[in-house]
């Protein structure tokens, strides 16, 4: 029993350590944490990349990136393209763009990206 409550301390431990990391990070590029951003603001975020999916919407393709920042998470979408060279899981990038909404889900629509070296 004392082997399972070390372990999830451990993973705790971790876990709590990435979102400080990335936090960290995200105020070193010079950006706002995604959790402050009101809606319909112009904002730029850093994060890293936590899924990449190719979808329709609304009849285009559409290549959806899942963006954590440690604070909350944002879904970039690019209209009419299937991929972007350079963009996996794992990756960190800054975008910049309008921040919205599409059901419960934060979201801007083909912003503009620099990914991290």
């Amino acid at each position: 029993m004392t082997g399972l409550i070390s372990r999830t301390l451990n993973r705790l431990s971790s876990e709590q350590q990435e979102v400080s990391e990335l936090q960290d990070e995200a105020a070193k590029a010079g950006c706002t944490l995604i959790a402050s951003q009101p809606e319909r603001c112009y904002a730029t975020i850093h994060g890293v990349v936590r899924s990449v999916t190719l979808r329709p919407t609304g009849g285009v393709q559409a290549l959806e990136v899942q963006l954590y920042d440690g604070s909350d998470a944002v879904t970039l979408v690019w209209l009419g393209r299937r991929t972007i060279t350079g963009i996996r899981p794992g990756r960190k990038l800054t975008a910049e763009g309008r921040i919205g909404r599409r059901g419960p889900e934060r979201i801007i629509y083909n912003p503009r990206y620099e990914l991290e070296a």
